[in-house]
Order: structure tokens, then C-alpha cells, then sequence
């Protein structure tokens, strides 16, 4: 192998301007044979979970980095040897090893092996001073080779005491035979659980992520509860529910940690990834926009009964409905009726920039943390392609694929806490955005109808918005105006 065959392969950045990455899985071992974009690693971004690809061809010789560690951009993650030869063999493990391939190899081992030894000797005397492997049971002493003889000094070196060995009971399996995917042992690091003390239920006897969850349940004096992905915590029509968490997503115990401190009585969370970059744009938006949020409880009815309605349509049978694509097209057609809420501030600028499209943020909670991807130019959508839309970006966001381009240059966004069964909220935009629009739960209330109280379908809308760009008298006729059409769908007719 010629030093100048190896390549060594980098981070890169995938196009999110970043500046480091955390790695969630490495997708090749030392010795494997690559292709150029041959996907090498996986790596959490701002937004998404990301593949690399290689731009070389040949083979894997060595592996830099390992799975959870944060990376910076341009530091080396593995090399590649591109002539395509074969990788290294690993340095003899014994001499007689080496012995077998070459006698006269091993005589020089055992030469330098005893040569150690008297040099130790030689030293002050410390005769119970631990060294390295300590604790193991004692080496064994080299055989003496023909023509090498007994030590004509009679001294003999010192035998380490080696320890009692540990019960069975305490015994632990090498942590590199137990059989774990990547991301599971991560998360047992993360969660502070020792893979030799998980239960295993997987395939052949694989540690899966419900079994280290669920010993982590145990460590906190709880019986795991049986997992069967359905659990009601967020309902299935809605782009914020991820898939198949179920009720464990109820605690911050699935969440990673550093560890739990001596007390026990708190737990260290590392800010990484989505997480780290959502905390920065909302305490961005938080300080940079005068926030102010109007509320406005409204009858529901009209928008449940359409979605059912299309919900049994032969149409719409292979389209998912839900009252968010409803509430969508609501929102357009009152922009359309307030152009002027539709703007953004540039502060570099002293300019005020009024848009002519609307890419709408639809935010999505994820495992990894909120997200706020968009529809480009859902002015342009119908209620169908809308409806569509909103779940294509949901299913993207679940598998934590969402691109860049799906989170830039939105205008408004719709954030639906209501599938968290919250009837009212503040909502803080989205940093570079003019106004957000939350939904509450949609609950059967009393209602009074033409003087009379019936039973109607009800949720509190709010709306925040950025104070410098729009006024309150204006912010006010934008939130009349999407109630209207929810209440009386028929107005998006008229109005659309």
C-alpha cells in the first residue's frame, strides 16, 4: 500500500452552512470495498438526519470517528486506500503467532520480552506497584528458547498477584460481542445503560431500542410497559405526531443524557442538533420581534363535517384529510384579502419587503426536536394539493429527511397544538417570518346558534405576529378573516 493511494475523507458540508455534525451511524468497516457515493456515514444536521456519500473509490484501512461524536466541517472521518489493495493485517496478538509465521520474528519477541523483564528489575524495588493491565490474572512467563539458557544471576522477577476471579453472576460479556446496531448503542450510552445488563429480545439475540429503554424503566424502579406504537399521544392525521413513539415520548426518559448526577436527583442533557438550533432561532425571534397574539374562539362544525365528507369521497380516497389542510386554505385566502401581513423586516437594509408568494411553515415536532418545513408557493395550491403537501412534509419530517430548501424563505406558518389536546397557546415565530397561526383542540362544546344552545365543534385560534410589520387593527382583520372562512367555508368561495 503506497501512502500516496490514501485518500482521506472529510466532513462536508451538505449545504446547510454548518459547522459541525453529530455522527449517527457509520455505514462501512474497516475493509470494506467502496464505490464513489457509496454513502460512508450518517450525520445529524441542523434540520435532518444526512447521508455522505464517498467521492473515492477503493478501500475502507482506517475509521477516524466514531457514532455520537460531534465533528467538525472538514475533519477527517476515515481513510481510503484507492489502488483497491488489501487492508493491513492487525500486529500478531501472541508470539506464537507470530512463531508460526516466522521463527526467527518470535525469537526476537521473547528476546525483548526478557529484556523488559530485567530492566524491570533493575529498578527500584516496588514490588506490589501496580502496572498496566493490573487486576488481570499474571502474564505468563516466556518459554526459554534454544541457546538462551537459564539467567546466570538466579534472580527471578517478581510474580504480579493476580486477583480472585469474579463470581459468574458478575461475570460481563466483552461489550464488542454484544450483538446492537449503532444508534442503539449510542442511546445506551447516552441513557448511562451498560448493553451486558439489557435484556435482549431482537433477532438472534440483538439488543434493540425498546430493550435498552426498557431497562432504563428498570433503573428508575418501574416494570416497562408493554409497546405497541399506539399510543394516543399524537394522533395519527396530525404532520406533528412522529410515528410509532407512543407513550414513551410521555417522559424525558428517551431523551439523551450525560448521565444523572451523584444525588440521583437530576439529569444532564447535552444541547445538541435540532435542539441547539431551535433554542437559538426562537431566543433570536423572541428578542429581535415585538411579539404580540390575538385569540379568537370559533365553530369548528362546518371544517369537521367537510373533512369527513372528503374523507368518504372515491376522490379522496388516497389522500390523507385532515382539518389542517382546511385551516391552510382558510389562512391563503385571508392573506390574500390582507397582502400587507405578508412581509418581512431588513434590518441591514432599513427596508420593509413585501412578498408576493406564500411559502407556508407547517412546524413539525420530531424526535430530533421542532422543525418548521414549507410548502413554496402554497398561494398557488389547491385544497387537494394542499392536503397533499402537508403530508409529504410530515412524512419527511417523521423520517428526519427534510432538506434544506423545505426550511428556507417561509413567510407564515401554522402551528397545530392541538393535537396535544392544548385549547390555546402563544406561538413565537419563526425567525424572518411575519405571523404565526396556532390551532387548538377542536372540542364539543355548547353553542349558541340562531339563540339557541347546541352542541358545536369548537377550537381557539391564535395568532402572533411581528408588531413592526403589522399593527394590531391589522393583525386582528388577518385572524376575523380566517375565522370567517372556517365558520362559513362557502366565503373561501367567494373570497378565494
Amino acid at each position: 500500500m503506497n501512502a500516496s493511494s490514501i485518500v482521506t475523507i472529510a466532513l462536508t458540508d451538505p449545504g446547510e452552512g454548518l459547522t459541525e455534525a453529530e455522527i449517527l451511524e457509520i455505514k462501512v468497516a474497516v475493509g470494506d470495498r467502496l464505490e464513489i457515493n457509496d454513502p460512508v456515514v450518517e450525520v445529524e444536521t441542523a434540520k435532518s438526519a444526512v447521508e455522505l456519500p464517498s467521492h473515492v473509490a477503493g478501500t475502507v484501512v482506517e475509521i477516524l470517528v466514531a457514532v455520537g461524536e460531534e465533528v467538525p466541517v472538514g475533519a477527517p472521518l476515515m481513510r481510503v486506500d484507492t489502488t483497491g489493495g488489501a487492508v493491513p493485517s492487525p500486529a500478531p496478538a501472541a508470539p506464537a503467532a507470530a512463531a508460526e509465521a516466522d521463527p526467527s520474528a518470535a525469537e526476537l519477541s521473547a528476546q525483548a520480552t526478557e529484556q523488559a523483564a530485567e530492566q524491570a528489575e533493575g529498578q527500584a524495588e516496588q514490588p506490589d506497584a501496580p502496572s498496566e493491565g493490573e487486576g488481570a490474572p499474571a502474564a505468563q512467563e516466556p518459554k526459554n528458547l534454544v541457546g538462551y539458557g537459564e539467567r546466570a544471576t538466579g534472580a527471578r522477577r517478581r510474580r504480579r498477584r493476580a486477583q480472585p476471579a469474579q463470581p459468574a453472576a458478575e461475570q460481563q460479556v466483552p461489550i464488542d460481542r454484544i450483538l446492537a446496531k449503532p444508534p442503539v448503542r449510542k442511546l445506551a450510552r447516552d441513557l448511562g445503560i451498560a448493553l451486558h445488563d439489557v435484556l435482549a429480545t431482537g433477532p438472534e439475540g440483538t439488543v434493540t431500542r425498546q430493550d435498552v429503554l426498557n431497562a432504563q424503566q428498570r433503573s428508575y424502579g418501574a416494570e416497562p410497559a408493554a409497546h405497541d406504537g399506539a399510543g394516543a399521544y399524537f394522533p395519527e392525521e396530525s404532520p406533528q405526531a412522529p410515528e410509532h413513539l407512543g407513550d414513551v415520548m410521555k417522559t424525558t426518559r428517551d431523551q439523551p443524557f450525560s448521565g444523572v448526577t451523584s444525588d440521583e436527583r437530576t439529569t444532564r442533557v447535552p444541547i445538541r442538533s435540532v435542539r441547539k438550533r431551535t433554542a437559538e432561532a426562537m431566543v433570536a425571534s423572541a428578542f429581535t420581534a415585538p411579539h404580540v397574539t390575538v385569540f379568537n374562539e370559533i365553530d369548528m362544525t362546518g371544517v369537521t363535517r367537510i373533512v369527513s365528507q372528503l374523507r368518504a369521497s372515491r376522490e379522496w380516497a388516497d389522500v390523507k384529510v385532515s382539518p389542517l389542510a382546511v385551516i391552510a386554505k382558510a389562512l391563503l385566502v385571508a392573506i390574500r384579502r390582507n397582502p400587507e401581513v405578508n412581509a418581512s423586516w431588513d434590518e441591514d437594509a432599513q427596508e420593509i419587503v413585501y412578498k408576493h408568494y406564500v411559502n407556508l411553515g407547517i412546524a413539525a415536532a420530531t424526535p430530533r426536536g421542532l422543525i418548521v418545513p414549507n410548502l413554496k408557493d402554497a398561494h398557488l395550491m389547491t385544497l387537494r394539493e394542499l392536503a397533499e403537501g402537508i403530508g409529504e412534509l410530515a412524512r419527511t419530517a417523521r423520517a428526519g429527511r427534510t432538506s434544506l430548501r423545505d426550511t428556507r424563505d417561509g413567510t407564515i406558518t401554522i402551528t397545530n397544538y392541538g393535537v396535544f389536546d392544548i385549547d390555546s397557546g402563544t406561538p413565537i415565530l419563526n425567525p424572518g417570518e411575519s405571523a404565526i397561526l396556532g390551532v387548538g383542540a377542536i372540542k364539543e362544546k355548547p353553542w349558541v346558534v340562531d339563540g339557541r344552545i347546541e352542541p358545536r365543534r369548537v377550537a381557539t385560534l391564535s395568532l402572533s405576529f411581528d408588531h413592526r410589520l403589522i399593527d394590531g387593527a391589522l393583525g386582528a382583520e388577518l385572524l376575523r378573516d380566517v375565522s370567517a372562512v372556517l365558520e362559513d367555508p362557502s366565503l373561501g368561495l367567494v373570497w378565494g
